[in-house]
């Protein structure tokens, strides 16, 4: 399986394959049916309380990515389940509303799918 991840204000397409949510709330300006979502995976986007505290903040993005890889180390029997109801697609498209295309959490959680699926 093919892991990408795009911002969610950008065009559908239907490369993406299964296009999934992976921000915590919903994304400003966009709507459900616009979204053309196959699922919204909130319950392993970042804690609300490391959320709150990264902030976008350049300077915490290394503390930022330790702390969510933990949390995502603590969901693998949930992230076992989505990976398997998401299998029948070739690509796995990881959404996000984040402005920096490298520092976000689609980028920590491609890392980690990868590596669960190398596995």
């Amino acid at each position: 399986m093919q892991i990408k991840t795009k911002r969610i204000y950008e065009s559908v397409s239907t490369r993406d394959g299964a296009r999934i949510l992976v921000d915590r709330l919903w994304p400003r300006g966009v709507s459900k049916d616009a979204a053309k979502l196959n699922a919204w995976w909130k319950d392993i986007a970042p804690s609300d309380p490391l959320r709150k505290w990264y902030r976008h903040d350049a300077a915490k993005w290394p503390e930022f990515r330790n702390r969510y890889l933990a949390e995502l180390k603590q969901k693998q029997g949930t992230i076992q389940t989505l990976l398997e109801e998401a299998g029948e697609h070739k690509t796995l498209t990881l959404l996000y509303s984040a402005r920096d295309e490298h520092q976000n959490q689609a980028a920590v959680l491609k890392e980690f799918l990868s590596e669960m699926l190398r596995a």
